[in-house]
């Protein structure tokens, strides 16, 4: 049950880009359409767990998990939405290369040699990626792109700061998480719409709410199942599981003609997720904290 409870959640977020798509198509950008959701899921947790709240007294840094959370799902949100969805999930799966420079830089883990290769074959993956026969250097040329790849290093931060989280009650994160998408979303689209960059939500058609609705149930689900399966599987378990949302959303995307699957791809979205699962299985030192007990 754990593992087909994450393996929804990985499936929630592979086709996630259909539901956004289809909201944007309606007139309701994705920044519009992250912010809302999420304002209605914080606020209905904030009122049903209240002692929820709570925990951001004790624990300060679930204001930086906040940021972490809205900055990686505004990006991504906004990429698949805009670009080709298989590149987008290929280049925020770029973990090995952010989680080796984080830890190294935050929890002071120097890099093995192991953790370089993966850095080098997942660095491979991106050059194959992105070098297409128009461009000089594979650099990401595209604002999808850099949506994609900022996305992922937020995802990175928010894991990495999950981590010194450990203690920190299950509810506070996921609402601390949800304040975050609500809070760097609604700014970011009110800012937009102010300076004219983005629609505002008043033209949007009205059909667009009951897709919102469908979408934030989603996300809710995925998030319960996510709470349900984590802390029953290994983590090592929990990654692999979580890669299959680059199977569901490349599946989905060429399927219905909003990504193509051509060799380049295929290559470098296997030099991608092979980097990924080799740091699913990959030894993981604890944090200085953790050591420091440790030895005393």
């Amino acid at each position: 049950m754990p593992a087909l409870a994450l393996t929804f959640n990985a499936f929630v977020w592979g086709i996630s880009w259909l539901p956004f798509r289809h909201l944007a198509g309606l007139g309701l950008h994705p920044l519009w359409t992250t912010g809302l959701v999420y304002l209605a899921i914080a606020t209905v947790m904030g009122l049903v767990r209240r002692h929820a709240w709570k925990g951001f007294a004790t624990f300060p840094m679930l204001g930086l998990l906040s940021l972490a959370a809205g900055f990686t799902n505004v990006g991504f949100n906004w990429a698949v939405t805009q670009g080709d969805v298989v590149r987008v999930v290929l280049l925020f799966y770029l973990m090995p290369l952010w989680s080796v420079l984080l830890a190294w830089l935050v929890l002071g883990e120097r890099p093995t040699g192991g953790a370089l290769a993966r850095v080098a074959l997942a660095l491979t993956g991106v050059v194959v990626v992105l070098k297409t026969p128009g461009t000089d250097w594979p650099v990401p040329s595209s604002l999808p792109d850099w949506l994609a790849v900022a996305a992922g290093f937020g995802f990175a931060v928010t894991n990495i700061v999950l981590r010194h989280l450990r203690q920190a009650p299950g509810e506070s994160r996921a609402l601390a998480m949800f304040c975050g998408c609500t809070v760097v979303a609604g700014t970011a689209a009110v800012i937009g719409t102010a300076f004219g960059g983005i629609d505002s939500p008043m033209q949007a058609s009205p059909g667009w709410f009951g897709w919102a609705v469908l979408l934030g149930t989603g996300f809710v689900i995925a998030n319960v199942c996510l709470q349900y399966a984590a802390p029953k599987l290994a983590a090592s378990a929990t990654s692999v599981i979580m890669l299959s949302e680059v199977l569901f959303a490349s599946v989905s995307s060429v399927a219905l003609g909003a990504a193509t699957m051509d060799p380049r791809i295929l290559v470098g979205g296997a030099l991608i997720v092979l980097g990924a699962l080799w740091s699913a299985f990959a030894r993981t030192p604890p944090p200085r904290d953790d050591r420091a007990s440790v030895s005393t």
